[in-house]
Order: C-alpha cells, then sequence, then structure tokens
C-alpha cells in the first residue's frame, strides 16, 4: 500500500513538472523578450535550492533518528492541545531560511504523528513570523505595530490551522 502511495506521489511530481515546463515554455515562444530573464531567474532558484538541499537532506536523516514518534504524538500530535500549538509556533519562528526547507519538516512532523493543525501553524510561523524578522521591524515600524501584527498573525493562523485540521478530517 505504502509503495503504491509513493509511486502515486511520483507520478503527480512528474506531471507537475510537465505542466510547469509546458507552462515555461509557452510563455518564453509568446514572450521572447522575457526569456531570458525566465531561463536566469529558474537556474538561479534551482542553483539555491541545490546548495541547501543536501543539508536539508541530512537534516531531515538526523531527524528521523533522533526524534522518535513517541515524541512527536505526545508534543505535536492530535492530543496535543495547546502545548502542541505553542511548541509548532516555537520551532517555526526559531529557524531563519527559505520556506522550501519546512516542507519537508513539515513532511516528516505528519509522518511521526504531528497533528494537521500544528503543521500549518509550524509552516505559517515559518513563513511570517521569525525572532530576527520583529526585531527589525521593531526598529522600523515601532514596537506598538509589531506587537498587533505579531497578535494578528498568532490568532489569525491558529484559527486556520484548526479550520484546515477540521477540513482534512471531514475528508478522511
Amino acid at each position: 500500500m505504502k509503495k503504491q502511495q509513493t509511486q502515486k506521489s511520483n507520478y503527480k511530481s512528474i506531471i507537475f513538472l510537465g505542466i510547469l515546463s509546458i507552462i515555461t515554455l509557452v510563455v518564453i515562444k509568446f514572450s521572447p523578450n522575457n526569456s531570458q530573464k525566465i531561463i536566469n531567474t529558474s537556474l538561479e532558484y534551482f542553483i539555491q535550492m541545490a546548495k541547501i538541499f543536501p543539508a536539508v537532506l541530512i537534516l531531515m536523516g538526523l531527524f528521523s533518528v533522533w526524534v522518535s514518534k513517541d515524541f512527536v504524538m505526545q508534543h505535536l500530535g492530535h492530543t496535543s492541545g495547546f502545548k502542541g500549538m505553542i511548541i509548532a509556533f516555537i520551532l517555526g519562528a526559531l529557524p531563519t531560511g527559505p520556506m522550501f526547507i519546512a516542507f519537508p519538516m513539515a513532511q516528516g512532523l505528519i509522518k511521526k504523528g504531528s497533528s494537521i493543525t500544528n503543521i500549518v501553524i509550524f509552516l505559517s510561523a515559518w513563513a511570517c513570523i521569525k525572532l530576527p524578522q520583529e526585531l527589525v521591524e521593531i526598529q522600523f515600524l515601532g514596537i506598538k505595530f509589531m506587537l498587533l501584527r505579531l497578535s494578528m498573525s498568532i490568532i489569525f493562523i491558529t484559527i486556520m490551522g484548526i479550520i484546515i485540521n477540521k477540513l482534512m478530517s471531514m475528508e478522511k
């Protein structure tokens, strides 16, 4: 069963890559003035990912060995409640780095039993709550603005996580 899911996932990835390639070729065909810019940007992102990807694979390997399924289920699982949400916020807000590093980590957390609510919180916190970012925000926009934006982000990320979890559980 798991092998079929992996093959299905690989098949979807190949189809997605094919569709993106076709769209890129069509855009290049109908907008030749932008073709060099498209190719350069794509190459730049590919190089950026190629530089980081080996480190991500190593981190994922260490994560899968060092962090037990029981630990994740206890602290981020479906019964972790408010404590799990806080941990998910902290895990998402601490690291700095591109968002594409967070997705394999989220996949690893899901495989080890994390709740969808906590995955949404983790990914959203990674995307819009960073401790170094908050300090810079205070300097440029003031502490009142930073606290209001941070509070609203936390509230709406939590609501979004709960709603997505409900929608995902209805699907099963």
